[in-house]
């Protein structure tokens, strides 16, 4: 008997199949879709925000800045990314680590995540206007 349910549910299956028809993929993004004005998607998913610190508002004066990027970035994907978002030219780009700290409040502790960070220097003449 079981054999026969399991028969009945895939011609239904099949059935509903038949009457949905099947979009072509397309390498365009549906009407009304749009990426963000700047860049391209992974872009976007390398650099996260720009890392708003004291020591990033004195390297902006040396043409320096500061983002916050994904884990597994590394420095060509960085420099492309801010290339496309920021519409500059990178002369260089370094990578740290920041490790995750100990945080206490009151009884409760806990630990605050690191993250991966990255100092791209722009070439002459270059310039990003971040709002702090």
């Amino acid at each position: 008997m079981a054999l026969f349910k399991r028969k009945i549910k895939e011609k239904e299956v099949a059935d509903k199949e038949k009457e949905i028809p099947k979009k072509e993929e397309s390498a365009e993004l549906p009407a009304g879709a749009s990426l963000p004005k700047g860049g391209d998607a992974h872009s976007y998913r390398v650099v996260l925000s720009p890392h708003i610190s004291e020591k990033g508002t004195v390297l902006g004066e040396q043409n320096k800045y500061i983002f916050k990027v994904t884990e597994n970035a590394n420095k060509i994907d960085i420099k492309k990314a801010v290339g496309n978002l920021y519409k500059v030219e990178v002369a260089e780009v370094r990578v740290l680590h920041m490790p995750s700290k100990h945080r206490q409040v009151g009884r409760h502790e806990g630990r605050k995540p690191g993250f991966k960070k990255a100092i791209v220097t722009l070439k002459e003449g270059s310039k990003i206007d971040i709002v702090q």
